[in-house]
């Protein structure tokens, strides 16, 4: 895994030194993410993290699904979801999990969290109608 790991970081240092170089011409957007694209082709490793979400009047959640890509990650919506909720999810690569509550309320006393191998990489508490959790991906730690 290391080796996987530190190969992807590899490539995205050549990739970085290559756009570096090429400093005089402006990088385009589709450059930047072709080249996270081929670290997240790369690094292909799966991991399940758990989603935790706990509070009051929490009108829908958002969260990484597991689809998509890590620059544009398929998210899912679950409405008037029954707290405390919890979802385990597969991703892959660098690809950031990712849980947002949102409430019909300021006072909704949210926390959420990410989970992953039984340790939170991730977590956040507070009385606005939104809140968001988004770890770094382990697999890119």
């Amino acid at each position: 895994m290391n080796r996987i790991v530190r190969t992807a970081v590899c490539a995205a240092a050549v990739t970085g030194l290559t756009f570096g170089l090429g400093a005089c011409s402006e990088v385009t957007e589709a450059a930047k993410e072709e080249g996270v694209e081929q670290v997240d082709k790369a690094i292909d490793e799966k991991y399940e993290v758990t989603y935790e979400v706990t509070g009051k009047a929490v009108e829908s959640i958002e969260y990484a699904g597991g689809g998509g890509s890590a620059m544009d990650p398929k998210m899912v919506s679950v409405k008037k979801p029954v707290l405390p909720w919890k979802k385990t999810v597969t991703l892959r690569g660098i690809m950031p999990p990712a849980v947002s509550p949102i409430s019909i309320t300021d006072t909704a006393d949210l926390t959420c969290k990410v989970v992953y191998k039984g340790k939170t990489i991730k977590e956040a508490t507070g009385e606005k109608a939104l809140l968001g959790c988004i770890a770094v991906s382990p697999i890119a730690q």
